[in-house]
Parts: C-alpha cells; structure tokens; sequence
C-alpha cells in the first residue's frame, strides 16, 4: 500500500509539473504576442492621434505622435507623406520634400500624396513638376479627388502659359461635375484669357448660379467681364465687393491697378 501510495503521489506531482511547465511555455509565447499587439496599439494610436492634430492644425504634436511612429517603422509611406504634410506647413520645405519623395518612391500608386506633392511643388512655384505629377495623378481613373487634381493641373498649365491645355484640363473638370463652381470659374477665366468672351460670360454666370459666396477671384474676372460687355452697373457692384470685402487680396490690387492704367471704367 505504502509503494501504492507513493506512486500515486509521484504521478501526480508528476502531472502537476507537467501541466506547470505547459503553462509557462504557453505564458511566455502569449506574453510575445502581447508585447506585439500592445506595440502595433500604441502604433496606431499615435498615427490617429497624428491624423487628429494634422486636422486641427497642431503641427508640433502631430510630428512628436508621427516620429514616434517613424522611429519603430522607418518605411510606412503613409506615415512619411504624413511627415511631410507636417513639414510643409512647419516652414521647413526641405524636409517635406524628401519625406514626400520617400512615401512615393516606397507607395507610387497612392496618388493622394502626389497630389499634396503637386500642391507643395506649386506653392514653391515649380509648376512644370508639379504638372507631372499631376499629370499621372489624373491617370487614375479610382482616384476619388480627381475633379480637384484636373483644376489643379490646368492652373499648372496657365502659369506655363500652356492655355489650352488648360482649357483642356478644366473642361475633363467640368464633364465629371458640371455644377462645380471651381470648375466653372476656372473656365470663365481661361476662355476670357483665350479672347472667347461671350463663352466666358456663360460659365461666370453659371458660375455665380451655384457658387456659395463670390471670391476674390470670381469678382476680378467679373468686373473684367463687365467691362467687355459694358456693363457699368455691374463693374461698380463687383468692385464695391472686392473692396469691401478683399481689401488686401492680390486681385484688389491688381483692380486698382487696372483702373490706373484706364483698362476699366473708374469707380
């Protein structure tokens, strides 16, 4: 009985230490896991929180959330176009540069970042790279910001002095949404460049027809307009609000000086 006994106790603790020494096995390969998901938690985490800040414009604290992300996955495009974003509006373009270049060059077919790229290449007034891009950007049919990738590309060819292109460029804008007021504006004001004046005056009133508020953009070219046609009433009215209303904007200016130069009736 006594050897009995002892063989039982043996086996259970046997048994025991096996279920022991299974458990801690199984501990230590869940614990790796977990150290795992809680990092790519952490990761994703800081990128929403960095999204989040981008929106509000907290540039500061969406590249301390974004450089975190970057020094644990140093070749997630989406991170490094979102560190450039950063860059871009912090003043330091030399930086956004090479992250947009490094996020393309990893992600060539997300064209939301070559459009920002364009965008950033305009703004420093190098349109005829901006235009490539954009140009391939406009290629991709699934793009869902198309509409705004066309108009951007048309005001590329403009600064070119590539107006029809332009033109071109505007009116694919203008097929795929025909009620667009940026689309309409920017057709009134290729074809007034192109010396088609009446067709220009189609698309302005089209234009003021489903436009919100007017710009300072849209009251230039309708005091250009109203010039053409005559049309003292309306030059005053589109002058009075450009004052008024865009008092310090290049196209108020450019006003003033259009009527220096006695281009306009003096108002």
């Amino acid at each position: 009985m006594v050897s009995s006994i002892n063989f039982r106790q043996l086996s259970t603790a046997l048994l025991v230490g096996a279920v022991l020494l299974s458990t801690a096995c199984v501990t230590t390969n869940t614990g790796g896991f977990e150290e795992k998901a809680d990092e790519n938690k952490a990761l994703d985490t800081s990128l929403q929180l960095a999204r989040s800040y981008i929106s509000m414009g907290n540039w500061d604290q969406a590249k301390r959330h974004l450089q975190y992300v970057e020094s644990v996955d140093k070749n997630n495009p989406e991170t490094l176009a979102a560190l450039a974003l950063v860059f871009q509006n912090t003043g330091e373009p030399e930086n956004a540069e090479q992250y947009y270049k490094r996020s393309i060059l990893l992600a060539p077919k997300v064209m939301r970042t070559r459009n920002n790229y364009a965008v950033f290449l305009y703004e420093l007034g190098r349109y005829e790279e901006a235009a490539a891009q954009l140009e391939v950007v406009t290629e991709d049919l699934l793009y869902e910001r198309r509409v705004e990738a066309f108009l951007n590309l048309g005001r590329c060819y403009q600064k070119l002095d590539r107006v029809s292109d332009a033109e071109a460029a505007y009116r694919r804008a203008f097929l795929m949404e025909r009620k667009n007021p940026a689309a309409l504006l920017a057709l009134a004001d290729v074809t007034f460049e192109l010396g088609r004046f009446a067709e220009a005056q189609r698309y302005f009133d089209a234009y003021q027809s489903f436009a919100a508020s007017p710009t300072a953009e849209s009251l230039w070219i309708g005091i250009r307009l109203a010039d053409k046609f005559d049309d003292k009433d309306a030059h005053a009215s589109f002058a009075l609000a450009l004052k008024n209303l865009f008092p310090k904007s290049e196209e108020y200016l450019l006003y003033k000086s259009y009527i220096k130069r006695g281009d306009g009736s003096s108002r």
